[in-house]
């Protein structure tokens, strides 16, 4: 007999499968489950908003609305402007020698320029022969910007590096950013600059 155990002090069990109430709503199982995943979802949310909080309090001193405009060397001497990559959106970087996060962006800002207007902006990373033996060094080939004193960071705003911008065609700040940049996101923004 299934649910009758015989023996010494025998008594009588319930099958394992039989429901202990008829009332589906009492039912724990089905209860936790939506339970869970409310849950789950609130703390999704939650860390989504603490991280685009995060992201708007490092950029909050950064430049916004119209690029402010500059005359540079490259670090072959010659010169370039901003008005040069007016035909369309490019991507203003700024970064540093003794940076680690600025290491690991570099391959993927060197394969951006493939493809993009690119200009680099080396941070207080020393002399321009000092930032062109780095370059050589870790074999990379950029449109590099040298700013010793970090003159050209503070009229961005840059008070730390990584920092990015991404400028439309009609010399507006369409994008922001201090940290690391998932590449993907820098592709989005390129091309949402673009078609926007």
């Amino acid at each position: 007999m299934p649910g009758v155990t015989v023996g010494v002090g025998a008594r009588k069990t319930e099958p394992i499968d039989t429901p202990r109430h008829s009332d589906p709503s009492m039912n724990t199982t089905t209860a936790r489950k939506p339970r869970r995943w409310w849950r789950w979802g609130l703390e999704i949310a939650l860390i989504v908003a603490v991280v685009l909080l995060a992201r708007a309090w490092l950029a909050r001193d950064l430049a916004q609305g119209p690029a402010p405009e500059f005359q540079a060397l490259l670090l072959d001497g010659s010169p370039v402007t901003l008005t040069e990559f007016a035909d369309r959106p490019m991507l203003l970087h700024f970064w540093a020698t003794w940076c680690p996060i600025c290491r690991l962006e570099e391959g993927e800002i060197m394969r951006l320029s493939r493809n993009h207007p690119v200009l680099t902006v080396a941070m207080q990373s020393g002399s321009a022969a000092e930032v062109d033996a780095h370059l050589t060094e870790r074999e990379r080939e950029l449109a590099v910007v040298n700013d010793p004193d970090g003159a050209l960071a503070q009229r961005y705003g840059v008070r730390a590096v990584p920092s990015t911008f991404i400028i439309d065609r009609d010399g507006q700040i369409v994008f922001r950013k201090q940290g690391y940049a998932p590449p993907l996101e820098l592709r989005f923004r390129l091309w949402l600059a673009r078609w926007l």
